[in-house]
Order: structure tokens, then sequence, then C-alpha cells
């Protein structure tokens, strides 16, 4: 019953955890948020919320190495820790000056999931499985 409960017969892999975790949120990010600002970034560049001030344009900028290149690079492990920089600033910006920390706005929880998992990947590095570990 122990085993069940625990599920024991489960090998615990972190190194594999942090692959998983690093493809799911990579792929998210880009295919949804990455390849729209890749795209239509001339049309979004009109409309594009500027919550500090530094403009539209760069601020979508902004968003766009994040959304884009970032996560790419979280994907492979290549500068994982600071990518995942870049896109946890990203979010944390989108989430606290955007969504006002409210999970009540539309895709404000996502914005939420993604800040922790890139946070996790932040803090925990790429793991074992990435172009990091071999260039050690």
């Amino acid at each position: 019953m122990k085993k069940i409960i625990n599920l024991s017969f489960i090998p615990v892999n972190t190194d594999v955890a942090l692959l998983v975790l690093r493809i799911w949120l990579g792929f998210g990010v880009f295919l949804k948020h990455g390849i729209e600002k890749i795209t239509g970034f001339r049309k979004m560049a009109e409309h594009f919320p500027d919550p500090i001030g530094i403009g539209s344009t760069a601020s979508l900028s902004f968003a766009l190495i994040s959304d884009a290149i970032c996560s790419i690079l979280v994907i492979i492990g290549l500068a994982t820790r600071l990518s995942a920089l870049f896109i946890v600033i990203n979010l944390l910006g989108a989430f606290t000056l955007l969504f006002k920390f409210s999970l009540e706005k539309p895709h404000s929880e996502l914005a939420y999931v993604y800040l922790g998992g890139f946070i996790v990947i932040l803090l925990a590095g790429a793991g074992k499985y990435s172009v990091d570990n071999k260039l050690k």
C-alpha cells in the first residue's frame, strides 16, 4: 500500500523532470506567444501594452526576445537560467503591471502558472539533459 501511495514504483529522476518541464513550458510559450510575435510584430506594435513607459515597440521587442528566442533556448537547455530570467521578468511584468496580481482577468492564470514554472527552471537550472551541461 505504501508503494502505491508514494508511487515509489516510479523512479525519481530530477534531470528527466527538468527536461520535461523545459520542453513543455518552452513549447507552450513559443507556439502560442513567440510565433504570434514573430509573424505579427508590425501589427502588434500598434497596440501592444507599454506598462513601464518605454514605448510599445520596445515592450514588444522585449516580449519577442522572451517568448520567441528565450523559450527556444530553454527548450534546448542553452543559457537556460539567463533565458528563464528574461521570461520570468516578462511574465512578472505582465502579471503585476497588466493583470495587477488578479487571477480574475482573462489569461492571467496562464501567466501565473508559466511564471511559477519558469521560476523553477531559473532556480534549478537546465539539468543533465541540456546543452548547458555538455558545455561544462
